[in-house]
């Protein structure tokens, strides 16, 4: 646990606290809170054999937990610690308010267990590109002989990595999303960015100014440097509204040629003209374009922010250069699977909005693109506007696929579409196979889907492991 087990344990000694959720975030908070000498009460709304041994490891434990009622306030409790995914709106915290009682999330309880002399956070926000710049940042760091990990939320429990003590790390590359920031108001970060907005958990924020507002969070009290996006004007405006420490500096990027206190690329080359001695007339090499992978305009956009947030840390550029070509993606992040008859076929099943889709496609000339699931209200006029010109052919799977379809039929009529209606373990080889017959050589079979995959696949992972699954036995067929 580290040595502030003992320095803090006074700050929670004693108290009834209740943690909301029986997931991986809630069970560490539980654990870490009841080892802190608080008395823990965890409830869920849930039930079944998962939830029964989740809880029968916690009660051994000495942990309280209670399952099926998730609404009413445990008696005596003084603190609620939520799990992220945990709606505003719920009945539990509308009993906590009129109890008096605060809700926090297991971000802000980490940040509270931090000591005097605990690593800094590069903080990581944004509707997509979050687990992968995270991650490009922490190889960045690595690179530079920095102790570090990639923590919040991915990986290991936050909570888990705070315990280990203020001598673990030297800095901490932290993806937070907007659940875990509405949830988190004391964290102040060294510094940090938010990669780009657009509507995503609207039915969670309940609009979309909430949802920015949430983002913008992340921002407040920055030290050094708040890392906007030049092409997305309000990343920028969250910068303007937030309160920060005094000479705390708003730093760009862009995929265009850098002004003074942005980076940028320049002749494929990604430059800094930030944190240089002459911001005016300098522009220090960082690397190339060739050293992210995939190379995709998105991805160069989330190289370069990694790379602002590692420089404002007083990285080296040799160091961001040897980080970047070190990493490589999570699976279903525009993985090119294989090329079947000189055509490519790529996995971006973590696609699973429109913004997602809409940078996907981007990187492609020439596509026939599988698309369609839970769409989460979502409308495609505007993504299939932009794409239009590259669209080759279209094939549509999953519930929500009548309206990608209709959006086709407004704004690409000429575009043909197969679609699909069939939601069996075997669609997707036949939305495979059909987007072979769709395409010629030179052109990428893009599954960007701009939906959820709830409605055929248990999550994006899954659904991106039967198109992979898919390629190979087309290849084999045509071998």
């Amino acid at each position: 646990m580290g040595s502030r087990k003992v320095t803090f344990a006074s700050d929670w000694q004693g108290r009834n606290i209740t943690v909301a959720g029986l997931g991986v975030s809630g069970i560490s908070a539980a654990r870490a809170l009841a080892g802190l000498g608080a008395s823990v009460t965890v409830v869920d709304g849930g039930s079944g054999a998962a939830h029964e041994e989740r809880a029968a490891r916690l009660r051994a434990e000495g942990i309280a937990v209670r399952l099926g009622d998730a609404e009413s306030l445990p008696p005596g409790t003084d603190l609620v610690v939520t799990s992220p995914g945990w709606k505003p709106t719920s009945p539990l915290f509308a009993a906590a308010a009129e109890a008096g009682v605060d809700v926090i999330g297991d971000v802000e309880v980490a940040w509270r267990l931090r000591g005097p002399d605990a690593a800094p956070w590069l903080a990581v926000t944004g509707t997509n590109g979050k687990t992968t710049t995270t991650q490009m940042l922490a190889s960045i760091l690595q690179a530079a002989g920095l102790r570090t990990a990639a923590i919040g939320n991915i990986g290991t429990p936050i909570v888990d990595v705070i315990l280990e003590g203020d001598d673990a790390y030297d800095v901490l590359a932290v993806e937070l999303s907007s659940y875990q920031l509405h949830w988190a108001p004391s964290v102040r970060a060294h510094s940090a960015t938010v990669l780009n907005l657009a509507p995503d958990h609207l039915d969670w924020h309940g609009s979309m100014e909430a949802y920015a507002a949430d983002k913008g969070r992340v921002y407040e009290g920055n030290h050094v440097a708040c890392v906007y996006n030049v092409a997305d004007k309000a990343t920028e405006d969250l910068v303007r509204e937030a309160d920060v420490e005094e000479g705390c500096r708003a730093i760009g990027f862009t995929l265009n040629a850098p002004a003074p206190s942005q980076l940028g690329v320049v002749d494929g080359i990604l430059v800094d003209r930030a944190f240089v001695p002459d911001r005016q007339k300098q522009a220090q090499e960082l690397a190339e374009i060739s050293d992210v992978q995939p190379p995709a305009p998105h991805n160069i956009a989330n190289a370069l922010a990694a790379a602002a947030l590692a420089r404002a840390f007083g990285v080296q550029a040799t160091a961001v250069r040897d980080g970047l070509r070190a990493f490589r993606p999570d699976a279903h992040r525009i993985e090119h699977v294989a090329d079947v008859a000189e055509v490519a076929y790529v996995d971006d099943s973590k696609a699973t909005n429109t913004h997602a889709a809409q940078a996907s496609l981007a990187a492609y000339e020439s596509i026939v693109w599988i698309a369609g699931g839970l769409a989460k209200g979502a409308t495609f006029d505007e993504l299939v506007t932009g794409a239009a010109k590259r669209l080759r052919g279209v094939v549509l799977i999953g519930a929500d696929r009548a309206l990608i379809r209709e959006a086709l039929a407004r704004h690409a009529p000429e575009v043909p579409v197969v679609d699909l209606d069939r939601t069996d373990t075997g669609a997707m080889s036949e939305a495979v196979r059909r987007a072979a017959e769709l395409a010629q050589p030179g052109d990428t079979v893009l599954m960007a889907p701009a939906c959820a995959s709830m409605d055929m696949f248990t999550n994006y992972n899954k659904r991106g492991e039967a198109f992979a699954d898919a390629v190979r036995e087309l290849g084999s067929t045509r071998a």
